[in-house]
């Protein structure tokens, strides 16, 4: 369907006086690597489907088969770079429970496996099996197999923060999708830019996990209200397209992300606070034994 363009000339754009322009969701955002090669996985099997409806009734099967393994590989290598690239972005992560890539590998193997002995024999299969699974690991890499801490943060710690930001991240994408459902381009690039206000607090307790406590209250009940109003929001506009609808949820995505800016921001001053009381502390000692930063530098 068509859209209106919302740019700056238009008459949803800024104003003299509008408030300044927030974090940008595409702020530190890199090109995502599930496209391109991995989408060719998904085409490259269908010439077996041609093979298989001029073969014998056995033959047929196998094809057939091999192309389903074939595709099941092609989506969990999509699914497992996507999730390399979201532990890859944060400080703290868990391996991911599934190792996609590597399961994806091995059916990549045991599809081509299928089509050698359906069309060439046992030999063949295990030269395809070979070679597909080992180029498979080439071009995609294994998955993170092991989990990701901040240097110096105990894990039991960096479990806390992991698994918070985990459940923070699921309201996060269920406001996508809600989003998406509402089919308003600027609703959705909305929710994106106070995601992108979000997931600063997510970096900041990240860099250091002491500031999870206060901000708990920020990822769970505050993300959880965020998501069901949006949910009810996409539901409600996408029925009735009400210009008041649309204005009282955007008013509240402004109330909420000033309330994150406004809490990220105090947990760096705090931060910072500490460090200052650190750096007094050293000098102190520092003087107690007779140095001064004069003659340390």
């Amino acid at each position: 369907m068509a859209q209106r363009y919302g740019g700056q000339f238009s008459p949803e754009g800024k104003t003299d006086n509008a408030r300044p322009a927030p974090k940008s969701p595409f702020d530190g955002a890199r090109r995502t690597r599930a496209g391109g090669r991995v989408n060719l996985l998904f085409f490259a099997p269908f010439p077996l489907i041609w093979r298989a409806f001029r073969a014998e009734p056995a033959q047929m099967a196998q094809f057939l088969v091999a192309f389903g393994v074939l595709i099941l590989a092609a989506w969990l290598t999509r699914e497992g770079v996507k999730a390399h690239e979201a532990y890859d972005a944060r400080k703290i992560a868990k391996r991911p429970a599934l190792p996609r890539k590597l399961l994806a590998a091995a059916l990549t193997g045991l599809g081509l496996a299928i089509v050698g002995i359906a069309g060439h024999g046992p030999l063949a299969a295990a030269i395809f099996a070979v070679l597909g699974a080992a180029l498979h690991v080439f071009a995609f890499g294994p998955d993170p197999l092991t989990d990701k801490g901040a240097e110096g943060i105990d894990s039991f710690q960096s479990d806390r923060v992991a698994r918070a930001v985990d459940e923070a991240e699921k309201h996060l994408r269920a406001m996508t999708d809600a989003a998406q459902r509402a089919q308003d381009r600027g609703i959705i690039a909305r929710v994106e830019q106070f995601q992108a206000t979000v997931r600063n607090m997510f970096r900041t307790i990240e860099d250091d996990p002491r500031d999870l406590t206060p901000a708990r209250k920020y990822l769970s009940v505050y993300l959880m209200g965020a998501r069901d109003a949006t949910v009810k929001f996409a539901d409600l506009y996408a029925r009735t397209r009400e210009a008041k609808v649309k204005s009282d949820y955007t008013g509240l995505l402004d109330d909420l992300e000033a309330n994150f800016a406004a809490r990220t921001e105090k947990l760096l001053n705090d931060n910072r606070t500490d460090l200052d009381i650190e750096i007094g502390v050293l000098r102190d000692r520092l003087a107690r034994e007779g140095v001064t930063t004069s003659s340390v530098e």
